[in-house]
Formats: structure tokens, C-alpha cells, sequence
């Protein structure tokens, strides 16, 4: 626990759904599958979660852009998917993923306590996703239900563009009067959620379970054997690596350990510093 340990991080901005809330992001997977199954075509789990992260509409047009879909798209409607396609699927994939989502915002187990201690501790909480601001009401008003309320929430409706942007991050630093960007966590579980953290130049933390990277439910971590649990954790972790993340935990409540670690390393930087300016 942070216990009364303050240092220079100042708050931590959250994704929603495999983050927060919806252990292993499974609404925006099933609404995406249910929708492409209306045109006959079958996608997998695996190419959902390519894209997580990602605004609705661009995870729409990245799924088409995958040639085994284009392709079956062609054979099907006699030309690959446009513009004007990802148009339409976008304005029927919205009412299929409002009507599941209040379904998948319960929170994720050790959220609300964190929340907790973060503010215990003094530390702000904001927030990011890839749901719009309507698909957030019905979440946000969900998890509020259990105690998991942040002190911001930003979608990309508020800003030019989603992730890998940095937009989002910087509107939570101007609501929560946050400077530098350093005092401040990124945390998710997608890729899109580490690069947008390093975009706009905070530290960067990325989540194994519960999150979409793994996909899986609370029932099939606890089932699943364990040597197979550890290779995809640790492929899970390889990923969040290889994308630039500082940290990478494998549940929520190792973020406070994070944090700390953190706040230590910018005073050894600070002292080095003024080390430095002392001897010139």
C-alpha cells in the first residue's frame, strides 16, 4: 500500500473496459462480432482485440481493412468496404453495443479499493476510453453503483482524435490542473492505451488480466492450466514491452507498488539534478 508515502506523482489516468470495469473487454467484442455476423461475415476474437482501443468507428474501418474481411466483403457485396460502409456499420454497431454495455461495466475486482488509497493519498483520477460520451453514461452510471468514480471523464467525443493521440490525456491534465505531464500514470490494456500514454509524455503502465490483451474471464484464469496462463501472460507482457511500456502489472492493485517506484525514481532524478547544478 502507498500507506502516507507522498511523492511527485500527482494523478493517474484510467482506461474503462478491461481496465476498470468488464474484466477481459468483452462488450466491445461481442458487439463487433454480432455486427459483421449480420453481413454473413464471421470474425474472430483474436481480430477484434488487434484493434482495441482504438474509437469505435476506427476500429469499425481497421477490422474492414483486414484483407481476409475485405475480401470476404468483396465476394459478398461485389466490391471491398468504403467509406460509406464503415458509415453504416458504425451507425448499427452503436445501439448493439448500448444495449449490452450496461451488462459488462461492472468493475473489476481491486478498483475500488485503489481508487480509495489513490485518494487517501492525494492523487487525482482521471479517465480515457474508446467509448463516445453516450456509450460512457451508461458505463460511468454503472460503476458509479459500485463505489468507481473518477474525478474525470474524457472520450474521444471531446477531443480532434482518440488514441494513439495524445488529445484525451492532455484534457484530463488541463480538468484536473495537472503540469508536467511526468506527475501524471497512464493505465491500460491495450497497446493503444501504452502509446497513447507516451504521446503525451506520461508514464505509461500497462494491465495483464482482466484486460483485453488476454481476453479471458475470471472463470478461465481461475480454470486455466497454469503453465498456459503463465505463457500468455507473459506474451500479454511482451506486448505491453515491445509497445514502450515503463511498467507492466499483472492486476490493478499492483499500481500503487508502480507508483511509489515511480515517485522514488524522479527523487534520485531530482537529486542527481541538483547534485549537478551544484558542482558547476
Amino acid at each position: 500500500m502507498l500507506a502516507n508515502y507522498k511523492g511527485n506523482i500527482k494523478a493517474v489516468v484510467f482506461d474503462w473496459a478491461g481496465t476498470l470495469v468488464d474484466y477481459g473487454c468483452f462488450a466491445p467484442v461481442e458487439a463487433f462480432l454480432e455486427l459483421f455476423k449480420k453481413r454473413d461475415i464471421q470474425l474472430t476474437a483474436d481480430e477484434v482485440r488487434t484493434f482495441m482501443g482504438l474509437t469505435k468507428r476506427d476500429h469499425i474501418k481497421a477490422l474492414c481493412n483486414i484483407k481476409r474481411v475485405s475480401d470476404a466483403w468483396v465476394e459478398k457485396f461485389g466490391k471491398k468496404p468504403d467509406e460509406e460502409d464503415v458509415n453504416g456499420l458504425y451507425r448499427e454497431f452503436v445501439p448493439i453495443l448500448l444495449e449490452i454495455l450496461p451488462y459488462y461495466s461492472k468493475p473489476i475486482p481491486g478498483v475500488a479499493e485503489l481508487f480509495y488509497s489513490l485518494r487517501k493519498n492525494g492523487i487525482k483520477i482521471g479517465s480515457t476510453t474508446g467509448y463516445t460520451a453516450d456509450m460512457m453514461k451508461i458505463v460511468a452510471k454503472k460503476a458509479e453503483e459500485y463505489g468507481v468514480i473518477p474525478d474525470v471523464v474524457v472520450t474521444p467525443t471531446d477531443v480532434p482524435a482518440g488514441r494513439p493521440f495524445p488529445w484525451m490525456c492532455y484534457k484530463n491534465a488541463m480538468l484536473l490542473g495537472i503540469y508536467p505531464q511526468e506527475a501524471m500514470v497512464k493505465v491500460g490494456d491495450t497497446v493503444s492505451d501504452i502509446k497513447e500514454g507516451l504521446n503525451a509524455g506520461m508514464w505509461s503502465v500497462g494491465v495483464v488480466l482482466g484486460g483485453s490483451e488476454m481476453g479471458l474471464s475470471r472463470e478461465e484464469v481461475s480454470h486455466m492450466d497454469l503453465k498456459l496462463l503463465d505463457q500468455k501472460v507473459l506474451n500479454a507482457r511482451k506486448h505491453f514491452r515491445q509497445a514502450g511500456a515503463h511498467y507492466v502489472i499483472d492486476t490493478i492493485g499492483e499500481l500503487e507498488y508502480v507508483i511509489q517506484d515511480i515517485n522514488m525514481r524522479l527523487l534520485e532524478r531530482r537529486e542527481k539534478l541538483c547534485r549537478s547544478t551544484a558542482m558547476n
